[in-house]
């Protein structure tokens, strides 16, 4: 481990919590996304962990605002964050206002709407296997310099190895104290997709088109969708009982 490493660990370690960070894991990441902020002269930070299909099971962000952006890349499904995830390379955009339009067309004039002007992912990576995405907002358009570049990577490593020590002091084949909450939202999304695959008569995939268009036209999170639908106080095509 290089000794940039360690001093942002350090920083990380010793960021006060906040109300509502919560424990484990999902605490330390929040305080995370707080610190890179800072230290990138971003307007904001997120991560998410993912699964292999794309779906989120379980994010962070330094603020409320942060975590709005970050959850419109799983409502459009769209996003450089996804982007980064897939192809498991940085995506740098500068400047939201350009070809990012045309690439996201959904995503990139909602986030621009919030106010976010440039955006710039790094995919979680534990060898060549993608486990998440490192956002870093901005508020105005604008590249990112050789420097913080690098620094962003480093959030990116120290992230993983948060997420590998939380799940290292779990016990045996449970999920990661500060986790669970979100891993449980994961499931709800499989569940919801498949109720409304039932009750439309439709593919899984355009179920989950569905669940999407529903949430962004109701400006709500696509998991408050999700856990609607469970519940069954919200059913597509027919009654919710």
């Amino acid at each position: 481990m290089d000794e940039r490493i360690f001093q942002v660990a350090g920083l990380v370690a010793r960021e006060p919590a906040r109300a509502g960070d919560g424990a484990g894991v999902a605490g330390a990441l929040r305080r995370l996304c707080s610190v890179a902020e800072r230290s990138l002269t971003a307007s904001g930070v997120g991560i998410s962990v993912m699964a292999e299909n794309g779906l989120r099971g379980a994010s962070a962000a330094s603020g409320p605002a942060s975590e709005a952006i970050e959850e419109l890349q799983f409502t459009f499904g769209e996003g450089p964050c996804l982007d980064a995830f897939t192809t498991r390379q940085p995506v740098l955009v500068p400047n939201l206002a350009d070809a990012a339009m045309r690439r996201w067309p959904g995503y990139a004039p909602a986030a621009h709407g919030r106010g976010l002007r440039a955006v710039f992912a790094f995919p979680l990576q534990i060898g060549d296997a993608p486990i998440g995405v490192l956002d870093v907002f901005r508020d105005r358009p604008g590249a990112l310099s050789a420097e913080q570049f690098h620094l962003a990577l480093t959030f990116a490593d120290v992230a993983v190895t948060a997420l590998l020590d939380g799940q290292e002091q779990a016990t045996p084949g449970a999920v990661a104290e500060g986790l669970d909450d979100a891993m449980g939202q994961r499931a709800e999304l499989y569940q919801a997709q498949g109720m409304v695959s039932v009750q439309l008569g439709i593919p899984l995939a355009d179920a989950l088109a569905r669940l999407r268009a529903y949430a962004y036209a109701e400006n709500l999170a696509l998991g408050d969708v999700a856990r609607d639908v469970v519940a069954r106080r919200l059913a597509f095509g027919g009654d919710p009982t």
